[in-house]
């Protein structure tokens, strides 16, 4: 016998129909186990809030109609109140404040439109005139607005020098 007659017999026996088929198999079961997958999609978040200045008018359009987000000023700070849109954008009960600065009406407990700021061109309200019962409530307030929402600017008067440009 020669030696190279044990090895063609080896390579005989391994190239039998269920050994290409079981190979096969294997190659395939790898293959897709391997594959390069599909690439997952990430729901698309809001669009960021750019930390900015407003003044009374341009506040005004983040009032939540037609969709829009909903913030108000507390003390010159501006507020993204739009997860509790149920209760500051239209048609809640603080729907008065949506877009304003709601400032004299926290302190005082009112949620009346006789408590905003009717002229938008004239300076800011300075609540100089509130008393210690009425500054405590406005200050409860605004610590409850900076726990629960994220600032997103802040109020200044028309004409000031930090005010957007139209």
């Amino acid at each position: 016998m020669s030696t190279a007659e044990p090895h063609a017999e080896v390579r005989a026996s391994i190239a039998t129909p269920i050994n290409l088929i079981l190979g096969s198999l294997f190659v395939l079961i790898i293959y897709y186990h391997f594959r390069p997958k599909a690439p997952t999609s990430l729901p698309r978040g809001p669009a960021p809030i750019v930390f900015r200045t407003y003044t009374p008018k341009t506040l005004l359009e983040f009032n939540g109609a037609n969709g829009a987000p909903v913030f108000l000023a507390v003390r010159g700070r501006v507020f993204d109140v739009t997860p509790g849109r149920n209760f500051y954008g239209p048609g809640g009960p603080y729907e008065n404040f949506a877009g304003r600065d709601a400032s004299r009406g926290l302190a005082n407990q009112s949620f009346d439109e006789d408590m905003l700021t009717k002229d938008l061109s004239g300076p800011l309200d300075d609540l100089a005139d509130l008393d210690a019962d009425q500054l405590d409530n406005l200050l409860a307030w605004e610590e409850r607005f900076s726990e629960k929402y994220l600032v997103v600017g802040k109020l200044v008067a028309e004409g000031d020098p930090e005010a957007p440009k139209a």
